[in-house]
This record gives C-alpha cells, structure tokens and sequence, in this order.
C-alpha cells in the first residue's frame, strides 16, 4: 500500500467523546487533503489503495456506528454530511465512502441487532472498508444469479461473479446478496476478499469516477462460515419488512449526496478561480478548438458572470434542501428500527427519489455550466481539470433513471400509491 506523503498534513485523531463539530472539521481537514490531488488522481485512474488509507487514518470508515454509551459513532445526519464533504474534494472517494457507510448498516437491515452490534463493533476498531453490493436477484432471472451459495457442512460455499461499483481491490470486507442453489432462498453474506478463491478485476479508462475502485470480482469455492451469513432476504414484497427496504434508499440517497457534493465541489473551484483574477482564465483563439469564452470580457463584477453565478448557487440550494429534507426522513425511518410502518416507509421513499431526481439534474446542469464558464475541457482552463466534475456527474447520474422517479412520485402524490416494498436498488 503506497505510503502516506510527507507533504500532507496529519490528521487530528478523533476522540472517543468528540462531538459532531470536530468530527466534522476532520472531515474537512482530510476534504482539503484530496482536492490538493484530486486532478492528477483522476488522470492516472489507479485503484484508490492510498485514498483508503487516508480514510483509515482520519478515522472515517468508522464513523457511522450507532452512537451508544461509549460514543462510538455517529447518525446518518452527520454521516450524509461527511459524504457530501468529500464527494466536493473528490467524488470518486466521496461515492467509495458513501458506498461503505451504507454496506457497513447491511446487517441491522438484515440480521439481528445483537449480530450488527457485534460486526460493527469489529469493523469500526479495525477501520475495515466495505466493499459488495446486497442487491438480491429477481427470483426467477432470465439468466441466473451472479452469486450461488451451495451448502457445506454448517455453511455454504460461495460461486460466481458479480460487477461492483466500488471497492473491488481496497475493501476490507465484503457483504453480497446471493442465492442458495438448492432452496433458492436470497442470503445476504459476509466475505474476507483476502480469501485465494477471491479474484479482483479493477475497471479501467473508465468516463467519470475513476477512483472508486469500480471492476469485477469472482468467487471460486470461497467458504462462508454459518456465522457470516447475515439473514434471508424473502421474495414476496408482503413478506419483507420496511425497515429491511430502506436498505436500498439509504444507498440512493447516499449517492445523491455524492452528486450534490459534485456538483458543490465544481461550482467552488470556479469561484476560486474566478475571484483569483478579475479576467478569470486566459482567452483562447478561434483556432484553439475550445469552446467560445461565453463572458470574454468579464470581471468579478460582470452582470452577466453574476447572474451565471447567482443561477449556479439557486439551484444547488435547490437541491440541497430536498436532499435534507429527505436525509432527515431517512434518519428517522432508521431510528425506528423494525416498528417502521408501510406509510412512513412510503413517504420516505418519495423523498428520496424526489432529491435523486433533483440532485441527478442539477449535477449534469451545473458542472455543464462550470465547464462552459471554463471555457471547455479542451481550453487551459481544463488543464484545471473542469472535465472531470462533468464526466464524475454524467457517470453518478447514468445509474438511474429521473422518469422512474418522477412517475413514482406523481403516482403517490396523486393515487396515494405506494412504492413497492423491494431491496433492490
């Protein structure tokens, strides 16, 4: 594992009785770190193997435990806070912890609290990452789960292959949704990736988001003790419990956190740039190949640049505040545990998928505007690297489809339908 520079700053280590103010100037201190490279990380595409040891070091895999009587950890509040902070530095690391904070819960959606106070209370003393996704196949997929478990004295022997969007090559731990080959059941499971029956495949020259890790990952006879498997996921919606489907929220709503913090991040790199010169960045020629400098003449008092500057901010206070709006239903929603109704199950899910929807356009909106300010990824003002808040948004926001999420929420506001109950993401 590459060793930490000299040159970065050394992180104040938390305290078991810190508040959410320091907690959260760590996060800025290890924010402020990863933007210093974020540029050149990005170029170079390499698996994130020392951004996770800056991770480690600043405490923050294991920040979201259950605060108790020793203070270990903190609330989902802080927790979306600390995403958003890192994604504006760097959203490929911002998506790798967003991804993790959200795995690292798997077992309060699906297993006993006593089991989840145990394995956080062993992931957050050895800082493990999480890896994996608990998404469970559809019960009769066209062509086969990804992941089979076919049983082994007291455990199961784990086969496959599944693609992962984060932590193929850096995670600790992973935790996988897959199937018994015998009695078809959906089992949600704990993996050591250290296992030799464990092959990590790391994507590269991939559009955006190229620190998180992204790849294939196959299991060849990998054991899976009974004790690493967290519980069953059942097939029928009217089976499942709603607190097990907020599993899948918490993931979309983390993610758009991420986006936010994108669209955040671009948004203040302009302005730095912008208010370092009062012409902003050099002219480029017509023979450049760049886009036209949409403000050719302008200064920090530019009406023009002005109103670009008051549009930008708008809409991101726009997107923020339905994202926490959402992120404080999500945070009650965990508080109550398994007493979580079919109601409040569904009102928080409209929420989440109103602030997916926001913060999906307003990333694209705004780093599209950032870059055009920029004067384009092909003038000097992308060797700042501009390009790459856009190509990060593009790829965040791919995944998932604004017209799912719209038709939901007119369906719900209008006949009162709720989402269906599902873990799929």
């Amino acid at each position: 594992m590459p060793k930490k520079s000299a040159a970065r700053p050394a992180f104040t280590e938390p305290h078991p009785l810190a508040d959410e103010g320091i907690r959260l100037r760590i996060t800025r201190e290890i924010a402020d770190d990863l933007a210093v490279d974020a540029l050149s990380r990005d170029r170079a595409g390499k698996p994130p193997f020392d951004e996770a040891a800056r991770l480690r070091e600043a405490g923050l895999p294991g920040l979201l435990t259950p605060p108790g009587p020793a203070r270990r950890g903190t609330d989902w509040r802080t927790a979306c806070a600390v995403i958003r902070e890192i994604a504006a530095a760097d959203s490929s690391i911002g998506e790798l912890l967003a991804r993790h904070y959200v795995l690292s819960w798997s077992a309060r959606f699906f297993s006993t609290p006593e089991r989840a106070d145990g394995l956080e209370l062993r992931s957050a003393a050895k800082q493990w990452l999480w890896g994996g996704s608990t998404d469970i196949p559809d019960l009769e997929p066209t062509a086969g789960p990804d992941l089979t478990l076919t049983p082994a004295g007291d455990g199961y022997v784990l086969h496959g292959c599944k693609a992962l969007a984060s932590g193929v090559q850096v995670a600790d731990r992973l935790m996988l949704g897959a199937v018994c080959a015998e009695s078809g059941e959906s089992l949600v499971v704990c993996v050591d990736p250290a296992h030799p029956g464990v092959v990590a495949d790391a994507e590269h020259d991939r559009l955006g988001q190229r620190l998180t890790g992204a790849g294939r990952i196959g299991f060849d006879g990998v054991p899976v003790p009974a004790d690493q498997v967290l519980g069953a996921v059942p097939h029928d919606e009217h089976a499942i419990s709603p607190f097990a489907t907020l599993a899948p929220l918490a993931l979309r709503l983390a993610l758009a956190h991420v986006s936010l913090g994108t669209a955040e991040g671009a948004l203040a790199e302009a302005r730095d740039i912008d208010r370092a010169s009062s012409r902003g960045r050099p002219a480029t020629g017509p023979d450049d190949g760049a886009y036209p400098d949409a403000y050719p003449d302008r200064t920090s008092t530019d009406p023009y640049l002005l109103l670009a500057y008051g549009q930008l901010v708008t809409a991101v206070h726009t997107a923020a505040a339905v994202v926490e709006s959402a992120t404080e239903a999500l945070a009650r929603g965990l508080l109550a545990g398994q007493e979580l109704g079919v109601d409040e199950r569904a009102d928080i899910a409209v929420l989440v998928a109103a602030a997916e929807a926001v913060t999906s356009r307003s990333a694209m909106d705004i780093t599209t505007h950032v870059l055009e300010l920029a004067q384009g990824a092909d003038s000097p003002a992308g060797t700042l690297g501009f390009d790459r808040f856009w190509r990060n948004a593009r790829v965040l926001t791919a995944r998932t489809s604004p017209t799912h999420a719209l038709r939901d929420i007119g369906d719900h506001y209008l006949n009162g339908t709720h989402p269906a109950l599902t873990v799929r993401v």
